[in-house]
């Protein structure tokens, strides 16, 4: 089996990403491929991560810390943003074409011996699980694709178990309440689990506290930012931990939210090694982190930034960013595509996208993406004073480019499927 028709493997089983369904919610489909490929998941600690929003970042960067300490990291994540193979890393590195195939093959053959019929999420996610057992990794770190106990993810044992925040999403599968959100995402801790708590609401927090695991490290207790500033490149970060204060360590990633994400996997890290982080190492490690399509600064004049913002939370953040932090001077350009599944007015609401002088819509490149007509029209209820209708994100980014100048700035947001086909088209468009 090759890559292409590794692909066609995938494509043929049933996808959250193409349906916006998860279907009746277990996690009996991938233990059962997992016990018939010896349980390779068990085979190393894991560093399991959860959250509404900031479990990306937390995940890189407890990657790059990990990796200073001289330790060969499997990491996965989702979504992709240009390739899938960026889901399944070793050191940093996306699996390759020929390996990830194979464990694809070998999965299709499992498929037929178990009589299971996995979903593609649980294909890939059990395809990273394999591979990381092959090429020998010291440690996983496994980000949750959603919420938590039934995530195809939640086969793991962790050593440390992550929650960086609880905000409304995902509502179609877990909620009306933060609380029954919690309680979701808090079925990723185990009996020996280090359970590192990110969020500071009280009876959220408990949530997770109840759930079990071998000790609790709360922040605003245990761990917190002290201080945090804005610098060039990103933020100047005082971190302090149970036994010890980090003084102006440098994370090169932009927003102010993005400290607390440092915070969080610096707890991680010190949970895992039971121990304080050596200060050069802990620099080194903050210092490698990247985050593509995470307020991503694509070009300069114009300013262009891409941020996969899919939600309210992380669309008020990226705003925040955006308006606060480089403050442009000149025109503000927002090009702008989200799902079916957002609450467009919402969403459009929390980017402030009343305060852009040009809003350019968009239809995101997935099945579920909402037309960019109907985003446009709730981009002019909003009060918007240019709304400008565009078939793709390269269309809209490539008009945005011809009518910005060099002071003005561009936001590229509303969902990782538009910020996936926006960079490559910025990188070909840009100079």
């Amino acid at each position: 089996m090759n890559l292409t028709e590794a692909m066609a493997y995938l494509d043929a089983h049933a996808s959250y990403d193409t349906t916006g369904r998860v279907e009746s919610p277990t996690i009996d489909r991938i233990a059962r491929l997992m016990e018939v490929s010896g349980d390779p998941q068990l085979g190393y600690p894991v560093i399991h991560i959860t959250g509404t929003n900031g479990k990306g970042s937390t995940t890189q960067m407890v990657t790059r810390l990990l990796m200073a300490h001289g330790l060969t990291v499997g990491t996965y994540s989702s979504p992709h943003l240009e390739r899938l193979n960026e889901r399944i890393q070793r050191n940093g590195e996306p699996i390759g074409d020929d390996e990830f195939a194979e464990q694809i093959a070998a999965l299709a053959e499992i498929e037929v011996i178990s009589g299971v019929r996995p979903t593609f999420f649980e294909l890939v996610t059990a395809a990273a699980f394999r591979w990381f057992a092959d090429v020998a990794v010291d440690v996983a770190v496994i980000e949750v694709g959603m919420l938590g106990r039934w995530d195809a993810t939640n086969v793991v044992d962790a050593q440390v178990a992550v929650l960086t925040n609880i905000a409304l999403d995902h509502m179609e599968y877990a909620g009306p309440t933060k609380a029954h959100i919690a309680r979701e995402k808090s079925g990723i801790v185990k009996p020996r689990s280090a359970v590192v708590i990110g969020e500071t609401e009280p009876e959220l927090a408990q949530i997770f506290v109840d759930a079990g695991g071998s000790a609790h490290f709360l922040r605003g207790e245990h761990f917190d930012v002290v201080e945090n500033q804005l610098a060039l490149g990103g933020r100047l970060v005082d971190l302090r931990t149970p036994t010890t204060v980090y003084p102006e360590v440098f994370v090169p990633l932009h927003g102010k939210h993005q400290a607390d994400n440092a915070a969080v996997a610096l707890m991680a890290v010190e949970a895992f090694f039971a121990r304080p982080l050596e200060d050069e190492i802990l620099r080194e490690g903050f210092a490698e982190v990247r985050m593509p399509g995470r307020f991503e600064v694509m070009g300069r004049q114009p300013l262009v930034i891409v941020d996969g913002a899919h939600n309210p939370a992380g669309a008020d953040v990226a705003a925040q960013v955006f308006f606060e932090d480089f403050d442009p001077a000149g025109m503000r350009y927002l090009v702008v595509g989200c799902l079916k599944t957002r609450d467009a007015p919402e969403l459009l609401g929390a980017l402030r996208a009343d305060e852009f002088d040009v809003v350019l819509t968009c239809t995101a490149p997935s099945p579920r993406g909402l037309d960019s007509r109907g985003l446009a029209r709730a981009a002019a209820e909003l009060g918007c004073d240019e709304v400008i209708e565009c078939s793709t994100p390269s269309e809209a980014c490539a008009k945005a480019l011809r009518l910005a100048g060099g002071d003005d700035a561009i936001l590229v947001a509303g969902s990782l499927y538009v910020v996936g086909e926006a960079r490559p088209a910025l990188r070909r468009l840009l100079p």
